[in-house]
């Protein structure tokens, strides 16, 4: 079986500390590690490491194959990279495409779709579960995951579950698909007891979906015989369209698999409680925070201190260039606060202080008028481009490792505090030689210190100038 994730979404219904930069999948909410790699790991407990792969887009690479790295080197390239989104269905036809022909998979091979942003415990009883619906997909079904509700949740689709499925143990058929309903009709379904909610996990043969696809889906199907770089370079001729839509309403083959576990896909900052452990009056803590006479409060920080006196229901999110302040209840109406950031125009709904590229990442430290300063981490044996700046001079420090150097044409080694300049319009680049992370600050200074002042003369990474 190979295990699919799906990390290509840019969803900030946990702004600020959720961006375009930095999606949810990114983000460490629940402990050291972020969603993505929870998700990674999750998985090693169904499948092989090297049978786990991640689809995503180019906006998301190099912080998608960081995330790998942390879990395990060996599995840092198994990404697959969509061109634009297209939502869930071209996706899944995309991934099967690059099964077959880069991974010489058959088309008996289970493959096992999951979001990347979930929260589900015990690991062990979900391992259980995705074995029992690979059995389920050999014996000719698309399983979907269905959580078994523990409140009558307004923000999730349902399924309703049919009968059983001779032979598969609690797999049964789908009897409909239900929109995200009202709190009456949430309370109705609940009640019932047939319902689950939808979880985005699916289960399936390559030669299953193929056929769904033929039957139900035949704009998707048409484009599957192309080879793998065809079926990307068309990849924006494909419709915009989910799998529930697109084949699981449809599909006389849709099998659902109840799972009882505990499962959150983090929708708003309401639901933390769900995923953290509250204090004995009922807050989530994350991070350093002081709380007096406080009841039934999420407070979220990153490196300051954070106190709060005599509040009850409120939501405090800090970020070093975003603070939140809610009333408990009102998180979804986040989406209205990055709507207006929007039509204002406003970085701090795009952009995230720490940005990952293929040779690293670097963390703005601070920013003002003709200056910034960054920490810049260079992995081992990786290099910047060849490049200069027309608007700003750079000063950089090592505080870890050691630097090789390129002014001009000469080169030169900077240890571990030692420090160097580039002067303005001065043909550079920055190496890191060594077996460890180099680790600097970099002062710039000039008119102009935007990404995007940059010229490159080469890249080991093929990029464009500005990325």
């Amino acid at each position: 079986m190979k295990a699919i994730i799906l990390a290509g979404g840019s969803g900030t219904r946990l702004w600020p500390v959720s961006r375009y930069g930095m999606p949810k999948q990114f983000i460490k909410l629940n402990g050291g590690k972020s969603l993505l790699c929870q998700t990674v790991e999750r998985l090693a407990a169904v499948v092989p490491l090297k049978d786990i792969f991640v689809i995503t887009n180019e906006d998301y690479r190099f912080h998608v194959q960081a995330d790998l790295r942390s879990v395990s080197p060996t599995i840092e390239d198994n990404v697959i990279l969509e061109p634009v989104g297209r939502n869930t269905a071209p996706a899944i036809a995309l991934v099967m495409r690059y099964c077959m022909e880069k991974l010489k998979c058959s088309k008996d091979e289970v493959i096992f779709i999951c979001p990347s942003d979930h929260i589900i415990q015990p690991v062990e009883k979900f391992a259980r579960y995705a074995r029992q619906a690979e059995a389920a997909a050999k014996a000719g079904s698309i399983v979907t995951f269905g959580i078994k509700p523990s409140r009558p949740e307004t923000g999730y689709g349902y399924i309703k579950k049919g009968a059983k499925t001779p032979g598969n143990g609690g797999v049964c058929k789908v009897a409909k698909f239900a929109e995200k309903p009202d709190a009456k009709t949430a309370a109705k379904y609940l009640l019932a007891g047939d319902y689950y909610w939808n979880s985005g996990m699916f289960s399936f043969t390559i030669a299953t979906m193929l056929a769904e696809f033929k039957a139900y889906a035949p704009e998707i199907s048409r484009k599957m015989p192309q080879t793998f770089s065809k079926m990307v370079a068309d990849f924006k001729n494909m419709p915009s369209i989910s799998i529930d839509y697109a084949v699981m309403e449809k599909s006389k083959k849709a099998a659902l698999l109840p799972i009882d576990i505990l499962w959150s896909d983090v929708g708003s900052w309401d639901s933390l409680h769900e995923v953290i452990a509250p204090d004995g009056d009922d807050n989530v803590k994350v991070g350093d925070v002081l709380a007096l006479d406080t009841k039934r409060t999420v407070v979220m920080g990153e490196k300051r201190l954070i106190s709060t006196i005599g509040l009850k229901d409120i939501i405090i999110i800090d970020t070093p260039d975003a603070l939140l302040v809610a009333k408990r209840g009102q998180a979804q109406r986040v989406k209205e606060v990055v709507d207006m950031l929007k039509d204002r125009k406003r970085k701090e709904v795009v952009e995230h202080m720490t940005t990952y590229r293929p040779w690293g990442s670097y963390t703005i430290l601070e920013e003002g008028s003709r200056y910034k300063i960054k920490r810049i981490v260079v992995k081992p044996g990786h290099k910047l481009s060849h490049q200069l700046h027309y608007h700003r001079s750079e000063h950089w420090i090592i505080v870890k490792g050691t630097a090789k150097v390129t002014l001009d044409k000469q080169t030169s080694l900077v240890h571990e505090n030692e420090s160097t300049y580039v002067p303005k319009s001065t043909e550079h680049r920055l190496e890191n030689p060594g077996k460890v992370p180099l680790e600097m600050i970099e002062v710039q200074n000039g008119e102009y210190v935007g990404e995007d002042d940059i010229v490159r003369y080469d890249d080991k990474y093929g990029r464009a100038n500005g990325k």
